[in-house]
């Protein structure tokens, strides 16, 4: 701050002034140099007037050292004033600077419990991920082993049920071969049969000579005469006797011989293992439900087993919903066999002794249709007097198909 400067005593008292500016006195109103209450200055405001030498020199040297002195002082103000403007701004950076430290410290010892608390939350979650890991792995071990279990009981049933048939096909191609050695045997007996016929025939014939010759030596007839009766006689008898013989054999030859045929033939397709055409081996019987899939076997198979044998025809139980599969090379088998299960599935009475009974009623049904349905076809066609075999065998293409065609239509 400014400070007045005290005037040099003896030398400005006539002035009056004391103050910055000594001339400017209590009573007057000029100021430096002629100013109002400035030095030198008179009461009345008139012209300065300097007095003698000595004592004028001293007033007039005291101005420019005041002004020096005046400046120090200002300059020393302003350098304090900027001092301490320095220190508080030194101050206030310092504050700052401990502030951002202890903010970056605080913020250092947030983050590091942010990341301690993330870590802890990433190991919590990974621990959970590793146990739900580890249960989604035993479960699906355990689905696969279950469902691995299931298919080896699948497969396990269908390679004994595939022995099963296995069995019964070898011996039904034992029981055919037996069949077919006696029916070699039989032949065999026909062709003996046969000889003995022609040995038969020409005793019959030396029987004819002699008889021809007594005729004549006791007769007294001709010898063609005598040979010509005789021979109408026996050959009468005899054609008869040969022709009910002949015919009885060729009738139970042919039948056995038709059977093995069939058999054969059917066996035969059974073992070839080429495509076909599925509709013409297969029937779908239609079900009320699932659960009849379950009541048609039968406990341990017993039922489902007892259709075939009773009918000859497989019986295919799979995922086709409420319905069953019936596969076989023979239609009048495949109808009688589509017959017996509809009754029985809709009586519901499903057992062994009720599946023979229900398949032995349809077969006969279906044979008395055999027999109408060739009837009418021959009775349509104006023609008569047909044996009864041909006209089952007419009666059966009701059951058959060409090229997708029925025939009988």
């Amino acid at each position: 701050m400014l400070r007045p400067v005290p005037a040099r005593a003896g030398r400005n008292r006539r002035c009056g002034g004391t103050g910055v500016f000594p001339a400017a006195g209590a009573g007057s109103s000029g100021g430096l140099l002629g100013h109002a209450g400035g030095r030198g200055g008179d009461r009345d405001g008139g012209p300065p007037r300097f007095p003698e030498a000595p004592e004028g020199t001293d007033q007039i040297d005291a101005v420019p050292r005041r002004i020096l002195l005046d400046i120090n002082v200002i300059v020393t103000g302003v350098l304090v004033v900027l001092a301490a403007a320095l220190g508080i701004v030194v101050v206030v950076l310092l504050t700052k600077k401990r502030t951002a430290e202890d903010l970056a410290r605080a913020s250092a010892s947030k983050a590091e419990e942010v990341l301690q608390k993330a870590r802890k939350e990433a190991e919590n979650i990974l621990k959970e991920s590793t146990l739900q890991a580890k249960d989604y792995q035993l479960q699906v071990k355990l689905d696969f082993e279950r469902e691995t279990r299931d298919r080896k009981n699948e497969i396990s049933q269908l390679e004994k049920r595939l022995l099963q048939k296995e069995d019964l096909l070898d011996r039904k191609t034992d029981a055919l071969e037996t069949r077919a050695l006696e029916f070699g045997r039989k032949e065999k007996e026909l062709a003996d049969l046969s000889k003995k016929l022609e040995g038969q025939q020409a005793e019959l014939q030396d029987t004819l000579r002699k008889a021809r010759e007594n005729l004549e030596r006791i007769a007294g007839v001709t010898a063609e005469q005598a040979k010509n009766e005789l021979v109408e006689m026996v050959a009468d008898e005899a054609r008869l006797e040969a022709g009910k013989k002949i015919r009885s054999m060729d009738e139970e030859f042919k039948e056995e011989a038709s059977q093995k045929a069939r058999k054969m033939i059917s066996l035969a397709v059974q073992r070839y293992a080429a495509d076909y055409v599925a509709e013409h081996v297969v029937t779908a019987v239609p079900l009320p439900s699932e659960e009849m899939k379950g009541r048609i076997i039968g406990r341990e198979g017993r039922n489902i087993r007892a259709f075939e044998a009773a009918t000859g025809i497989d019986v295919i139980i799979d995922d086709t919903p409420e319905a069953v599969i019936l596969s076989g090379f023979n239609p009048v088998r495949r109808e009688v066999a589509r017959i017996a299960l509809t009754r029985l599935v809709q009586d519901g009475r499903i057992h062994p002794a009720r599946i023979e009974e229900t398949v032995e009623k349809v077969a006969k049904e279906v044979e008395e249709t055999i027999r109408e349905a060739g009837e009418q076809a021959l009775f349509d066609l104006g023609i008569h007097g047909v044996h009864a075999d041909l006209v089952k065998l007419i009666g059966r293409l009701k059951y058959r198909t060409s090229y997708g065609q029925n025939i009988y239509t």
